[in-house]
């Protein structure tokens, strides 16, 4: 019998896994990985970090995930909870995602060789 993978069992975190490694990472799970680290440089826990920004820990679990789109209100919310901005976020993660995609371009012409 032939593998088919039916498009409701396709994995929901594309850079997660192995048959997708070579693709670039999705904005939420770049942002999610970016808050965790902010949350951890400043030694602030999960709870304190959700009180601050007005919002559950369990949905800045999600986000740091990356299994939640956060609004950008939202982000903004941790953002000042982690005493930083919108805009320095943003900036951060669009320099991490310039990186990783320079990175996948090079594994893809790498392949293609």
């Amino acid at each position: 019998m032939a593998d088919v993978t039916l498009i409701d069992e396709a994995p929901r975190r594309r850079s997660s896994t192995p048959e997708t490694a070579g693709l670039e990472p999705l904005w939420r799970e770049v942002l999610g990985g970016h808050l965790r680290d902010l949350r951890a440089d400043r030694e602030q826990t999960l709870v304190d970090t959700a009180r601050r920004a007005g919002i559950s820990p369990q949905y800045l679990s999600e986000i740091e995930r990356g299994l939640n789109e956060p609004s950008s209100e939202m982000i903004s919310a941790v953002a000042g909870a982690l005493d930083t901005t919108l805009a320095e976020i943003a900036s951060d993660i669009g320099r991490d995602l310039g990186r990783r995609s320079a990175a996948t371009q090079r594994i893809t012409f790498a392949f293609a060789a």
